[in-house]
């Protein structure tokens, strides 16, 4: 998948802009819910044993303050309370959009 045309922190939404035109605005909060983290959404081992992932699922008052291309597939986003471990691909980012369109 293409990256977005623009990208850019308005507020409490990071918004993107793609290149069909679709604008999406996601919310730091909902974003950092949905980290696809290790952190936040475990891992598994060799044996496919869960570790990790049972962290708190809602993120009050959390903003998105900064984010970094990630080559030329992702984002890694960084959030008021530290954490900055996601990495946030362009096809998450648009399925999140449609999410949050729903």
């Amino acid at each position: 998948m293409r990256p977005p045309a623009d990208i850019q922190l308005i507020g409490p939404f990071l918004a993107l802009r793609w290149e069909d035109g679709r604008e999406d605005f996601l919310p730091g909060e909902f974003l950092r819910e949905r980290s696809p983290s290790a952190e936040n959404q475990g891992e598994r081992d060799i044996l496919g044993h869960l570790h990790g992932g049972d962290g708190p699922r809602e993120f009050p008052g959390v903003a998105v303050t900064g984010f970094h291309r990630v080559g030329n597939y992702a984002l890694s986003l960084v959030f008021s309370d530290g954490h900055s471990s996601g990495i946030y691909s362009w096809d998450l980012l648009r399925r999140l959009g449609d999410e949050v369109a729903r």
